[in-house]
């Protein structure tokens, strides 16, 4: 692969778009194969595939070809006097060999959507699909095998904790993308780091949800059921726990317990659009979340069919293991506060999130809010949909990741900005060359 990529196989537009077609085109060929696979593994409907998995891909692969010219054509910039009359601008060339590594939760889309940056930008990539999403790795290593020559894109399905470390110590990548936890980012961080090898790390965190005391409580509450529950609460953006103003706080999970019992019914097992639990360890890590709590859940926990209810949890204290570490999982505690600094001092017990939500109709609360939180990115009266915008750079800060990516920012992601500097021979003033005794005056009038 490197010799390949190295040859420059991949650098014209015209090889860029045609692999971006030919992965869309495989993607339409496979929908209900996809569809299948999904359900297979996380109970996935074709509406939330549709939705949170294939539709953002192809709308991804949509806007690269879109602008994926303009992306790469150089970009002039200004030229400083000492510099006159030479010409400069920055070129993106492909970083060459990369490694993408991707979780289960979103098995398609948080695979596909970094390799499509990386794809318009030029490079070679190896991919590394999560094994524990079986049925949706085995069809994309069908896709990949039969659509791309194997010395442009491979895909591996491997134990990850093995594979990933014997891949990165062998092979010289000039680049590592990863998505998953925070714990197996400092991993690949301190492989990357043996070569010095430059990476972008798309963690987690708690991220917190603010229901200011103006909000919107039937709005509010809609929208954070909808993405809370959403693949059973296997979702890095969704919120993690509420803190409810507390003049509301009693009207407010009314209103949300009422609008999950709308959303997912009384029995949500029996609901095609509720979805399930990986795997067993990770059903048994978020049962023992719960222990010493009075949970209050829509339905029944079932291991056996990896269920797990939509379950909030009311009057715990704040040094419950529920809020040590990101749940991932649809358990969503709740706080209340009486001043914005309560709120402040439980959100900087788990600071960086990877996301920030607040809901108030006062739009200068709403982005103070915003301004007070160090956060990957924020919504106000909303939650994660801004990651479905490839006009917004996605991605953490501190614990909750290094770098961002969607749409143009993945491309930059992918590629080296070279700095060039072009002189024409006519002018060439003296005073640049030695000897410099007598020129101080003319260094420091263009130095």
């Amino acid at each position: 692969m490197r010799q390949w990529v190295d040859a420059g196989n991949a650098r014209s537009l015209s090889f860029r778009l045609t692999q971006l077609r030919l992965l869309k085109q495989a993607l339409l060929e496979r929908e209900q194969e996809i569809n299948k696979a999904l359900y297979e593994d996380l109970r996935k409907s074709p509406e939330e595939v549709w939705a949170t998995e294939l539709g953002l891909v192809h709308h991804e692969i949509d806007t690269t070809i879109r602008n994926l010219k303009n992306w790469m054509r150089p970009k002039a910039r200004k030229t400083n006097l000492l510099n006159w009359p030479s010409q400069s601008q920055i070129r993106p060339e492909p970083k060459g060999l990369v490694l993408i590594i991707s979780p289960w939760n979103y098995p398609l889309q948080l695979l596909l959507k970094p390799a499509i940056g990386a794809m318009a930008a030029g490079n070679a990539m190896v991919l590394k699909a999560s094994e524990h999403a079986p049925a949706t790795a085995a069809l994309l290593s069908e896709l990949v095998s039969t659509t791309f020559d194997q010395n442009y894109m491979r895909l591996l399905v491997d134990n990850g904790a093995t594979v990933i470390p014997s891949l990165m110590r062998e092979l010289n990548f000039d680049h590592v993308f990863f998505t998953g936890s925070t714990t197996v980012g400092q991993s690949i961080y301190q492989l990357a780091a043996e070569k010095l090898t430059p990476v972008t790390l798309e963690l987690g965190g708690k991220s917190p949800c603010v229901i200011e005391a103006d909000a919107n409580l039937t709005v509010a509450a809609r929208r954070i059921a909808s993405i809370k529950f959403s693949n059973c609460g296997q979702m890095c953006v969704a919120p993690d726990y509420l803190l409810i103003h507390e003049s509301i706080q009693d009207r407010f999970l009314d209103l949300l317990k009422q609008t999950i019992q709308q959303f997912y019914s009384e029995n949500p097992a029996r609901v095609q659009h509720y979805g399930k639990i990986i795997h067993a360890g990770h059903f048994d890590r978020l049962t023992n979340l719960l222990r010493g709590t009075a949970p209050w859940t829509c339905g029944q926990h079932d291991r056996t069919h990896l269920f797990f209810a939509p379950t909030l949890i009311e009057n715990i204290d704040v040094d419950h293991p529920l809020m040590q570490s990101e749940i991932f999982g649809p358990i969503l505690p709740v706080f209340t506060y009486r001043k914005k600094d309560d709120a402040l001092s439980i959100i900087r017990r788990n600071p960086d999130p990877l996301a920030f939500y607040v809901f108030t109709e006062n739009n200068q609360l709403g982005f103070d809010w915003v301004d007070a939180v160090p956060a990957g990115g924020a919504c106000i009266n909303q939650a994660a949909w801004h990651l479905t915008n490839p006009n917004l750079p996605f991605g953490g800060r501190g614990a909750s990741g290094i770098g961002a990516y969607q749409g143009e920012a993945t491309f930059l992601t992918f590629s080296h900005l070279k700095s060039v500097m072009r002189t024409p021979t006519w002018f060439d003033p003296m005073f640049k060359y030695p000897p410099f005794k007598g020129k101080l005056k003319w260094l420091k009038r263009f130095v």
